[in-house]
């Protein structure tokens, strides 16, 4: 308590909010309410001006645009705020890179960082081992639950037995198993479909063929009851998902997509991954005079 100074009550305090799906913003409601709740806290701790900086629900988890985040850091270069508060590291930052310029920031504009266990000043190199070690501790944290998910997931995909999405005709009976569809319908439509592809050799011909003659292919949906199959006319990706799907041909894959991490250089984050509008109130890109 002794870290809060007169100068940094004359400030306003900064509750900054985050989770990191939607799912997450609809279903996990205590989290959120525990979050919001922080700004009684602060305002307990002396604050009479607290601001609620939440950009980031349900948007986070992508880790790519986190506007909230690059607005906490723009008003602490503008020396507006006083302390950032939040539950833990974890809330502040999701990974090295941003917790350590976070801790740069405020340490150079003397903003206290609050959580539910004490004060840290930045600026004291006691609180600033103890909140890089908060951070490092997070960000392993992330890792071991990422890996924790994922590698079951991996090790079933080795037996065959994971089915996250059921391609259209088939129907997943248990937890590991899928049948085919029974409706007649269903399959005699895909067949139809491998049929012509048969006798034209060419998917474009294929799809023109089955878009003239007005035959409706089945689509799974989903909705408030749940999976649905709904019958449209064929769009090109329709046929080119059902012509190249191993399941028709009865063989299990795994893995055939993934995503890949690209860097570009853009008007909102320079080469150090700081925002540009921080980094110039910060004094960082001044130019020449």
């Amino acid at each position: 308590m002794s870290k809060i100074t007169p100068e940094h009550l004359a400030r306003q305090a900064v509750v900054y909010i985050r989770q990191s799906t939607a799912d997450q913003v609809i279903n996990n409601r205590e989290s959120q309410r525990r979050q919001y709740g922080l700004a009684d806290r602060a305002r307990q701790l002396g604050w009479s001006e607290v601001v609620v900086i939440d950009e980031d629900l349900g948007r986070s988890g992508g880790g790519i645009a986190r506007p909230g985040f690059e607005k906490l850091l723009a008003t602490i270069c503008e020396g507006r705020v006083g302390a950032v508060v939040s539950i833990e590291a974890s809330r502040l930052a999701r990974n090295g890179r941003d917790w350590h310029t976070l801790l740069e920031f405020c340490g150079l504009v003397g903003t206290l960082i609050v959580d539910e266990d004490g004060v840290y000043d930045p600026r004291h190199p006691n609180d600033r081992l103890l909140l890089g070690m908060k951070g490092t501790m997070s960000e392993m944290e992330l890792s071991i639950f990422r890996q924790r998910s994922l590698e079951p997931l991996k090790q079933k995909a080795r037996r065959g037995e994971l089915f996250l999405n059921v391609a259209t005709g088939y129907l997943k009976v248990s937890h590991d198993r899928i049948e085919k569809d029974p409706d007649r319908r269903i399959q005699e439509a895909l067949a139809l479909v491998f049929t012509k592809f048969a006798e034209m050799q060419t998917l474009r011909q294929v799809h023109l063929w089955l878009r003239q003659e007005r035959i409706t292919l089945p689509a799974v949906g989903h909705g408030p009851e749940g999976r649905h199959v709904e019958w449209k006319l064929p769009v090109y990706n329709t046929i080119y998902h059902i012509l190249t799907n191993p399941v028709y041909a009865g063989a299990y894959v795994f893995g055939r997509s993934g995503s890949r991490v690209t860097i570009e250089a853009g008007p909102q984050e320079d080469r150090a991954g700081l925002p540009a509008r921080a980094k110039r109130l910060a004094g960082f890109d001044q130019g020449p005079p």
